[in-house]
């Protein structure tokens, strides 16, 4: 876990350190990063967010040699993929994954409550939302699907959330991650992106304790 937040707070070191290593496979190794961390469901603690601005920065500096391009369009293909294999785990044994000794223990429950709850709330408009909340965007298509939400208009709403996040998240980490200010505060940024994110989540969690949703008799 020590490793982890290190890998998230000071990511531009650790992503030069992968292109260095790894040169050309830099993309399928950021692509699958994305990608389990929404279609694994139980690695909701993989970066997302910062990690497309980090990686954006990078390819802004001619040095790297990485392309935007190809950056956003694997990032676009490992959000809308990532959903769609959770919304399919969800669909297709979604009470059965949550209830079962070892793969429950994985899944974070309350996470998993907490998602169910925003999406009752906001609906198909969740799906859009959720892709920019760290945590919550991993369980929602996991919700979605419990909820037999139809998969075609889940894939709409995945997709102009999918095309926006990346739109905004690359965009920033391109045009302006190499600010000389930026890059010397490049771990106070990540922070605050991360801390952003989370503000909706942290709202709404607080709204829920102030007004809690009535038990139903069946729950007492």
């Amino acid at each position: 876990m020590a490793y982890l937040i290190d890998f998230v707070l000071h990511i531009d070191a650790h992503l030069v350190n992968i292109v260095n290593t790894f040169g050309g496979w830099t993309y399928f190794i950021l692509f699958a990063v994305v990608f389990v961390e929404t279609g694994a469901v139980i690695l909701p603690f993989l970066p997302g967010d910062s990690l497309l601005f980090a990686a954006a920065a990078l390819a802004a500096n001619p040095s790297y040699g990485l392309n935007i391009w190809l950056f956003a369009g694997l990032f676009l293909l490992a959000a809308i993929g990532g959903d769609s294999l959770n919304f399919f785990l969800g669909q297709r044994a979604g009470a059965a994954l949550s209830s079962h000794s070892w793969f429950g223990r994985l899944i974070n429950k309350d996470k998993l409550a907490q998602s169910e709850k925003f999406f009752r709330k906001h609906g198909p408009l969740a799906i859009f939302l959720g892709r920019f909340m760290p945590i919550i965007r991993t369980f929602v298509p996991f919700t979605a699907a419990g909820s037999q939400f139809p998969y075609r208009r889940f894939l709409q709403y995945n997709v102009s959330a999918a095309i926006t996040w990346v739109l905004i998240c690359c965009g920033g980490g391109y045009f302006f991650g190499n600010i000389p200010f930026v890059k010397a505060h490049f771990s106070a940024v990540v922070l605050g992106i991360i801390v952003i994110s989370l503000i909706p989540a942290v709202v709404g969690w607080i709204k829920g304790r102030q007004n809690p949703t009535p038990r139903t008799p069946e729950e007492d």
